[in-house]
């Protein structure tokens, strides 16, 4: 089963996607004091990021986060909200 439309693959799009990781997300650039010591760490910081990104965070294209765009909520996320759905 594919979920692709391989006529629409694009290397743009990771690259953009790997460059807003590194911005946002400093401990997945070279040289950072901000490293991760245990796994389970990074892994809690990369799954924050993620979720602010999909619910907190309007992007331009879209006006809207993309968990509004997607169905799976009717407003906007406040950092708040976010923390205290994910403890």
């Amino acid at each position: 089963m594919v979920f692709f439309d391989p006529e629409m693959i694009c290397t743009s799009h990771v690259e953009r996607s790997n460059l807003s990781i590194r911005t946002f997300l400093r401990r997945m650039t070279r040289l950072c004091l901000g490293f991760s010591k245990k796994l389970e760490n990074l892994k809690a910081a990369v799954a924050l990021y993620f979720a602010h990104y999909n619910f907190c965070r309007i992007h331009g294209t879209l006006r809207v986060t993309p968990a509004m765009e997607a169905g799976l909520t009717d407003h906007i996320w406040t950092i708040n909200e976010l923390l205290l759905e994910t403890a």
